[in-house]
């Protein structure tokens, strides 16, 4: 129905992504920031989070991701799926995911949001990897528009 675009386009942007597990008693999803590197979506985990235990026990997964602006008519769809790894928290990266949804300086951040929720110096903090196995785009930007795109 839509077409394809350049995932990059999307994964850059500070959205919000949509992790999906799977556990027995069946699908869960969570919001996430995420950070598209080395051919990777890095996504924040703690040790006792759900989404870590869901993909320790099973780390099948989908991540979505949608740039939906209803004003100018832009509606793309980025879909990732694989089984993902949950590593230590690598304060470097956790930084530049940080800074992707706060801004570039550090002494711009909330610093009650930096103190009780994202603490780079977290001992139960993990790094949740998805290297996907595939990835589909879909732009269908022109339930607007009509048969023209509002996005190229």
């Amino acid at each position: 129905m839509g077409e394809p675009f350049d995932p990059e386009a999307v994964l850059g942007r500070p959205l919000i992504a949509t992790l999906a597990t799977v556990c027995p008693e069946g699908p869960r999803a969570a919001p996430v920031w995420y950070l598209w590197e080395d051919g990777a979506l890095w996504m924040l985990g703690s040790a006792a989070g759900s989404s870590v235990r869901r993909l320790t026990a099973d780390p099948r997964c989908a991540v979505e991701i949608v740039d939906f602006d209803n004003a100018a008519g832009i509606l793309l769809h980025l879909g990732l799926r694989g089984e993902a790894t949950v590593g230590p928290m690598v304060p470097a990266r956790f930084r530049r995911l940080l800074a992707k949804y706060l801004g570039p300086d550090p002494s711009g951040w909330n610093p009650w949001f930096v103190d009780r929720i994202a603490r780079i110096d977290d001992p139960y903090g993990r790094l949740i990897c998805l290297r996907p196995a595939s990835v589909f785009t879909n732009n269908v930007s022109f339930f607007r528009t009509g048969p023209d795109f509002a996005w190229p």
